[in-house]
C-alpha cells in the first residue's frame, strides 16, 4: 500500500464505553452513640485537709487536758459507832453522888423544873452509856462520806484530821458551820492511807485534838 495514499474513510472513533450505573444511594452516615461524659473523680477525703476553727491559746490548753478526771475508787469498811468503855463500881457511886448534888442545888435555887429534869437526864444517860454500839458501814468517795448510805458531802467540811486512841484510829471531820460538833469516825489501820488520799484531794488535812466535850466524855467513860 502506498504510504502517500490516504484512506478514504477513517474508522469511526470509538468512544469509551461507560458501564451503566446502578441506582446506588450514598451510604447513610450512622450516628455515633452518644457518649456520656465520665463523672469527675471524687476528692479523697483522707488527703484533703479538714478545715478547723481558729483555736485560741486557752482552747489549746483545754485540749491538752483530759476532759474527765480519773475515777477514784471508793474506800469501804465497817467499824463500831463509838468506843464503849468499861465502868468500875466507883463510877456508879460517883455518878449517883453528882446527880444528888445537882438536885439539891436545884431545890435550893427553887428551880423545881430543873430538879425534875436532872434525874430524867441521868436515867437517859445511864441507858445510853449501856447501849452497845452499832456496827456501821462507812464509804469514802469523791462525793463525800457515806454512813449507812447517808451521804455527808465534802462541802460540809472545811478540814479533817486523824487521831489515835491506843490501838484505835479515828477520823475527825471539822464542819464548815461554826457551832456544829466534829464528826468522829473510827477506821482500821489498813484503809487509813487510801482514805487520807481521797479526803486530801478535796479538803485540807490539819492536826486535831479532842475538844473539851470529848475530854469530859472520855473521863466519864460514857
Amino acid at each position: 500500500m502506498d504510504p502517500n495514499q490516504q484512506p478514504d474513510q477513517l474508522p469511526p472513533e470509538q468512544s469509551p464505553v461507560v458501564p451503566a450505573q446502578e441506582n446506588i444511594q450514598p451510604p447513610v452516615a450512622q450516628q455515633a452513640p452518644e457518649v456520656q461524659p465520665a463523672p469527675a473523680p471524687l476528692p479523697d477525703t483522707q488527703e484533703m485537709p479538714v478545715p478547723q476553727e481558729e483555736i485560741g491559746p486557752d482552747d489549746a490548753a483545754d485540749q491538752d487536758q483530759p476532759t474527765e478526771l480519773p475515777q477514784i475508787e471508793p474506800v469501804q469498811w465497817q467499824a463500831a459507832e463509838y468506843l464503849q468503855h468499861g465502868k468500875q463500881p466507883i463510877w456508879y457511886i460517883g455518878f449517883i453522888v453528882i446527880v444528888i448534888a445537882l438536885i439539891a442545888v436545884a431545890v435550893f435555887m427553887k428551880s423545881i423544873t430543873f430538879a425534875i429534869l436532872i434525874p430524867v437526864m441521868a436515867v437517859a444517860l445511864m441507858v445510853y452509856s449501856h447501849r452497845p454500839p452499832r456496827e456501821l458501814t462507812y464509804v469514802v468517795s469523791e462525793k463525800g462520806l457515806y454512813i449507812n448510805n447517808q451521804l455527808h458531802p465534802m462541802g460540809e467540811f472545811k478540814a479533817f484530821g486523824v487521831m489515835q486512841e491506843g490501838e484505835q484510829h479515828s477520823l475527825s471531820l471539822i464542819p464548815v458551820k461554826r457551832f456544829r460538833p466534829s464528826l468522829v469516825v473510827y477506821f482500821p489501820a489498813e484503809v487509813g492511807e487510801r482514805m487520807v488520799d481521797i479526803l486530801g484531794a478535796y479538803i485540807p488535812m490539819q492536826e486535831v485534838h479532842p475538844d473539851a466535850f470529848d475530854r469530859i466524855v472520855r473521863k466519864l467513860h460514857i
